[in-house]
C-alpha cells in the first residue's frame, strides 16, 4: 500500500470549498488507465468526476441523493442522472439492466450507513471499481483536540470490508490543507462537505476548540480502491 503526501498551502483554497474533492477526483482519473467508455458514478455530485475525464464516453450514469447537486451536474446526451440514495438496495437492483465498464465513486462512500451492504450491492453489478473513501485519519488532530472519536471508518476496516467483494489494489492519500487562520479553517470545514464536526459539538465546545486547536491546517486521509479491468 503506497503512502502519498501532498500539501496544499495558503488560504486561497478557502474560496474553493471543493479543493480536496477535486484533487481526489483527479487522482481517481489518473488511476484509471483502461479509459472505459461507459461509467457509473456513485455520489456524482455536481460532476467532479465527469469533468475530470479526458477520454470519450459513450455512456455516463450518475446518482446522488441530493437533487440540488444533480441539477448542477453537466448535462449531455450521453449522461443519465438520477436522484437516488446508494444506501437503498433497490437503487442497484434497477441498475442491473445497464452494462458498465467501470464503477467509480469519489468522496461519497464514507457516508454509507452500512458499507458492507453497500459493497455487496455494488459487487452484484459485476463491474471493476475505482473508489476514493475518506477514512478516520481525516481531521485526526481536530478530533484528538476535541476529545471526540473519529467520525469515519478506519482505513483498515474499509480494506477489510472491500476485500470481501473486490480483488483490488489499495493506496492511501494524505493531504494537508493550510489556512491563513483557524477561523478560516473552520469555515472551510463547515462548507466543504467532507464532514467536520458534523454538529456534534455545542457552541461552547466549538469555541473552545477554535481557541485551542494547535495548527492552521486540516489533515485528510483517503483510501483509493482500484480493480483492474476484467481480462486485463
Amino acid at each position: 500500500m503506497k503512502i502519498q503526501n501532498e500539501f496544499s498551502q495558503n488560504a486561497k483554497a478557502y474560496n474553493n470549498f471543493n479543493v480536496i474533492q477535486t484533487k481526489v477526483a483527479e487522482e481517481l482519473i489518473c488511476t484509471i488507465t483502461d479509459k472505459p467508455a461507459s461509467i457509473f458514478d456513485i455520489g456524482c455530485g455536481r460532476g467532479g468526476m465527469y469533468k475530470s475525464i479526458s477520454w470519450p464516453l459513450k455512456k455516463f450514469v450518475g446518482i446522488d441523493f441530493a437533487k440540488g447537486m444533480i441539477e448542477l451536474h453537466p448535462q449531455e446526451k450521453n449522461i443519465e442522472l438520477y436522484v437516488k440514495d446508494f444506501n437503498d438496495a433497490a437503487c442497484f437492483q434497477n441498475l442491473k439492466t445497464y452494462t458498465f465498464e467501470r464503477i467509480v465513486s469519489a468522496s461519497a462512500l464514507q457516508w454509507a450507513d452500512d458499507l458492507d451492504k453497500t459493497f455487496q450491492h455494488i459487487a452484484t453489478l459485476n463491474t471493476p471499481v475505482t473508489f476514493a473513501i475518506f477514512t478516520s485519519g481525516t481531521f485526526k488532530t481536530l478530533h484528538e483536540t476535541a476529545s471526540i472519536p473519529p467520525l469515519l471508518r478506519s482505513t483498515e476496516e474499509v480494506i477489510r470490508l472491500s476485500k470481501k467483494y473486490f480483488n483490488a489494489e489499495y493506496k492511501v492519500l494524505k493531504y494537508t490543507l493550510e489556512f491563513a487562520s483557524v477561523r478560516d479553517m473552520f469555515r472551510y470545514m463547515k462548507k466543504s462537505g467532507v464532514g467536520g464536526a458534523r454538529n456534534i459539538l455545542s457552541y461552547k465546545q466549538m469555541k473552545s476548540l477554535m481557541k485551542n486547536y494547535p495548527f492552521n491546517y486540516l489533515e485528510y486521509e483517503i483510501l483509493i480502491i482500484h480493480e483492474d479491468a476484467k481480462g486485463s
